[in-house]
């Protein structure tokens, strides 16, 4: 996976509109299957090429969890260790399939104070060389100011 710079967005920093640096990640047999695995997601499909392919699939795919995992990771990355995700709602897409890259993409679609919180809604996508993999939209807590 590529590296990404953390940032420590801050809530009075941050604009509608503003975009997320991308982040490209590189799917490999191994991320599909070890995170298959410590998701405790045994499906044979996340595994096993040859019976995915007896199911339709061309090879082993990516499962939801990871996809959900790698979606917190992608707007944490940016927003800072201290953010608190609040809410990651997604959909599934086009597989990820071994030997492609998946390119994540953000901006932001609304930001507001409520109970003493600083939220952020993103806007997130993850497309590959099929189509968008993974689409939806992630809330965020910020500091209210940056340190």
């Amino acid at each position: 996976m590529s590296e990404q710079v953390f940032s420590n967005a801050a809530f009075d920093r941050v604009a509608v509109g503003d975009q997320l640096p991308e982040l490209a990640i590189e799917i490999t047999p191994t991320l599909i299957v070890s995170t298959a695995i410590a998701s405790r997601d045994y499906q044979d499909v996340h595994h096993d090429k040859a019976r995915a392919q007896e199911l339709g699939s061309p090879d082993i795919f990516m499962n939801i969890l990871t996809s959900n995992g790698l979606v917190g990771r992608y707007v944490t990355d940016w927003a800072g260790p201290e953010a608190i995700l609040k809410s990651v709602k997604i959909r599934l897409g086009a597989p990820n399939y071994p030997g492609d890259t998946m390119v994540m993409s953000g901006e932001v679609i609304a930001r507001r104070e409520e109970d003493g919180n600083c939220l952020v809604d993103i806007a997130v996508a993850g497309r590959n060389a099929i189509g968008t993999h993974v689409s939806g939209t992630v809330t965020v807590d910020l500091l209210k100011t940056a340190r």
